[in-house]
């Protein structure tokens, strides 16, 4: 695949706004990973990305997308690849989620947009707003 002028651009947006949910993807425990993906048990894992974005996105936002890898060996660290999918209003982002002991990282595949502009930067900051429009608000507790 080419890589674009704007990819790595568009993949730091993507990483900056799934932070809180990698925080969360991070409690279960690799074994669990590897048995899901190994037995390609995608409910599962479809279940844990839900729980995992249910406090900071808008529902349907964060999706698994049916596929992973597990990198495991006898030796080195195991490294876990999560296909995801980011569906804020006007777009479409395809992308894996990489997870390591002490790192993750993000590789986008794919941006659609339902309206595209013909200039890649005004789309790429279209990406950005529309992530940031499909958060879900933080409320100051009421004062009882």
């Amino acid at each position: 695949m080419n890589r674009q002028p704007h990819s790595s651009a568009r993949e730091i947006i993507v990483a900056k706004a799934i932070q809180e949910v990698v925080s969360e993807l991070r409690m279960i425990d690799v074994a669990d990973y590897v048995a899901f993906i190994r037995l390609e048990q995608h409910a599962n894992l479809a279940d844990i990305v839900d729980s995992a974005s249910e406090l900071f996105f808008m529902p349907g936002t964060v999706l698994f997308g049916n596929g992973g890898d597990v990198n495991l060996g006898w030796s080195g660290e195991p490294v876990i690849t999560l296909d995801l999918q980011l569906k804020p209003i006007g777009a479409t982002v395809y992308f894996a989620l990489r997870l390591t002991a002490l790192k993750a990282s993000v590789e986008v595949s794919y941006v659609s947009f339902d309206d595209p502009s013909p200039d890649p930067a005004v789309n790429t900051r279209f990406l950005a707003t529309s992530l940031e429009n499909s958060r879900i608000r933080k409320t100051e507790p009421l004062g009882f």
